[in-house]
């Protein structure tokens, strides 16, 4: 357990609970260490067959917190070190999602095997709405997930997909009621450790297919995510954010 990160153990199968409600279960440096940690344990462990992430409170992840973020170079290199890992995890991922979904908290579930949505769920990218690119390859796989429009519309306008359009558009593998989704995720992350392991590992591997290319972008991304975060325009979107109005962008 770490503040805002809880880990249990169940079954073999590892579940990371954002846990941080209050804000929306927005991450801090801290709580990317700590899921990081988690994947690199639940990677070495011979007994663990599957990761399952859920978010407490009504929001499963409000992205990154902005102060956390902005205070220093540690949150970005956290990030990214997170980043790496879920890419490159070699075990099936399942994830639990209700509410909102921001940034990361949509871009990380590119990387998961099943995603199962409650009808609240609110997906949104809003990465040039602060002046910043895409993380998480998400430049890569969201067109290849989504279709080149539906992404556009994501990544570049920042428009939000509800529940019912992410099930259309691939992002999420079915709408369950909220009231059961974590014990529905459960059932589904158990029913992939009943399976035999090197099967399911290598028919995983087949369907994931060479990762050169993503792990290229992830760093492609990371490096003009930290260019464009001390551009003006990321300046100007980011004081305007924590001032409550419009940005004004000079061309």
């Amino acid at each position: 357990m770490s503040e805002g990160i809880g880990i249990l153990d169940n079954q073999g199968i590892i579940e990371i609970h954002i846990d941080r409600p209050d804000k929306k279960n927005a991450l801090t440096a801290d709580m990317y260490r700590a899921m990081t940690g988690a994947l690199v344990d639940a990677a070495a462990r011979t007994e663990i067959g599957a990761v399952l992430f859920a978010g407490k409170g009504d929001a499963f992840c409000a992205g990154n917190d902005l102060k956390d973020f902005m205070a220093g170079p540690q949150g970005g290199e956290a990030a990214f070190a997170f980043i790496r890992a879920i890419a490159n995890f070699e075990k099936p991922i399942v994830a639990a999602v209700q509410g909102l979904a921001v940034g990361v908290g949509t871009t990380m579930l590119f990387h998961c095997d099943l995603v199962y949505a409650a009808p609240d769920a609110r997906f949104v990218m809003p990465f040039v709405n602060l002046g910043i690119v895409p993380e998480a390859g998400s430049s890569l796989l969201a067109p290849a997930a989504l279709g080149y429009a539906k992404a556009a519309a994501m990544l570049l306008l920042g428009e939000p997909l509800d529940a019912q359009a992410a099930d259309q558009a691939g992002l999420v593998t079915a709408i369950v009621p909220g009231d059961v989704l974590l014990d529905h995720a459960r059932r589904k992350a158990a029913m992939l450790m009943a399976k035999p392991p090197q099967a399911l590992a290598a028919t995983r591997r087949l369907m994931k297919g060479d990762l050169t290319a993503l792990n290229q972008r992830i760093e492609e991304e990371a490096r003009l995510f930290r260019e464009t975060l001390q551009s003006a325009e990321a300046q100007e979107a980011f004081a305007a954010f924590f001032e409550k109005r419009a940005p004004v962008f000079r061309r």
